[in-house]
């Protein structure tokens, strides 16, 4: 497997791995992420050189997140060193045709690596309240919840609690 940039190519392949992990979601109840978020921000982050694709031999998508330069809820919540240089780790999904075989752990391990080498001290993420295996697989990994919650207004009838979390990469 092979960790690379997106590109405009693996649009549709991106789209139809995160509808089967959004359908996936919503059968566990974790119904955080529709047709709009993440799936319209995928364009962008490749224009932007920030989405990140695991990749098998025929180009089957495995893996996916973006690495960000900032989140609307940096702000929000309580950070060890809030002025320190991080980037935050979004759209993180794992194809459900390879669940549960340390996939998660494998790309969390290039994010950090990725952070590393573009001089960020901190790789910081946002995960909502109810995803309980998000939590579980940050945590496990080494992340750190931090204070506060951000709460995300997505319309008059939503609103999502996030937790902020973060790993040191750089000493």
């Amino acid at each position: 497997m092979d960790l690379r940039l997106a590109n405009s190519n693996d649009l549709s392949k991106l789209k139809a791995m995160y509808g089967n992990i959004i359908d996936n979601m919503n059968r566990n109840n974790i119904p955080i992420w529709d047709e709009i978020y993440p799936c319209e921000f995928f364009s962008d982050d490749i224009e932007n050189n920030r989405l990140y694709l695991l990749v098998e031999e025929h180009d089957d998508i495995v893996a996916a997140f973006a690495l960000c330069e900032s989140n609307a809820g940096e702000s929000y919540v309580k950070w060890e060193n809030a002025h320190d240089k991080a980037l935050y780790l979004d759209r993180f999904g794992v194809n459900v045709d390879y669940s549960r075989r340390g996939i998660g752990s494998i790309m969390l391990n290039h994010a950090i690596t990725l952070t590393k080498q573009k001089h960020a001290k901190y790789l910081r993420l946002f995960v909502v309240d109810i995803n309980k295996p998000a939590i579980n697989l940050y945590l496990k990994n080494g992340f750190r919840q931090v204070g506060g919650i951000y709460e995300e207004r997505i319309d008059d009838d939503l609103i999502l609690r996030e937790y902020g979390f973060e790993i040191e990469v750089l000493r």
